[in-house]
């Protein structure tokens, strides 16, 4: 009989606090942060790879890491981010936050909902013209996500797209590299 294995309350009360702490607005003194000036959802949804991001309790050692989007029939965005813990072949582990968009007249702004419970916003601050390149931030500042079409980037895109958070002021002194395998 194969037990089903359930989070301690302390992994619990960690991932809460981890998430309420996603709350918080903007430091004091940032300026303003331009969004994209507007997401066409239809070529938004799709998978996207990881390639630079914040880590969280549940993703210190993300490998092969992708968010995938698709809109759901009553307008939400269903999201699978999936990746391997620990190793490129380590268990994969996978993750559905639920979005909603926040502001529709550009629809670069969404809330994303965690384990039913816990909603944190969602900045989508760049996507390229052709869809294959996107910058996501947190208003805080602190957490941000740099993701492409494909599972190889140049360092010189890398770059490129870390630029688009600089210019933003984002504290990126945790911001890791995701390595990919070649699938």
């Amino acid at each position: 009989m194969k037990l089903r294995r359930f989070p301690t309350a302390a992994g619990l009360l960690t991932v809460l606090l981890m998430m309420v702490g996603c709350q918080s607005g903007p430091r004091r003194g940032d300026p303003p942060m331009p969004l994209a000036p507007f997401v066409d959802l239809d070529r938004f949804m799709g998978t996207w790879y990881v390639h630079g991001y914040t880590p969280t309790p549940i993703d210190r050692e993300a490998f092969n890491p992708t968010e995938t989007y698709a809109r759901g029939d009553d307008g939400k965005i269903l999201t699978t981010y999936r990746f391997n813990a620990g190793a490129l072949d380590g268990p994969e582990k996978d993750y559905h936050p639920t979005g909603r968009v926040f502001d529709p007249q550009s629809n670069a702004e969404w809330r994303m909902t965690f384990f039913g419970l816990i909603t944190a916003p969602y900045l989508i601050l760049y996507v390229n013209d052709d869809y294959t390149q996107t910058v996501i931030g947190h208003p805080d500042r602190t957490k941000a996500w740099i993701m492409t079409r494909s599972p190889t980037i140049e360092d010189s895109t890398y770059a490129l797209l870390r630029s688009e958070l600089e210019l933003r002021n984002f504290d990126l002194s945790e911001l890791q590299r995701a390595e990919h395998s070649e699938r």
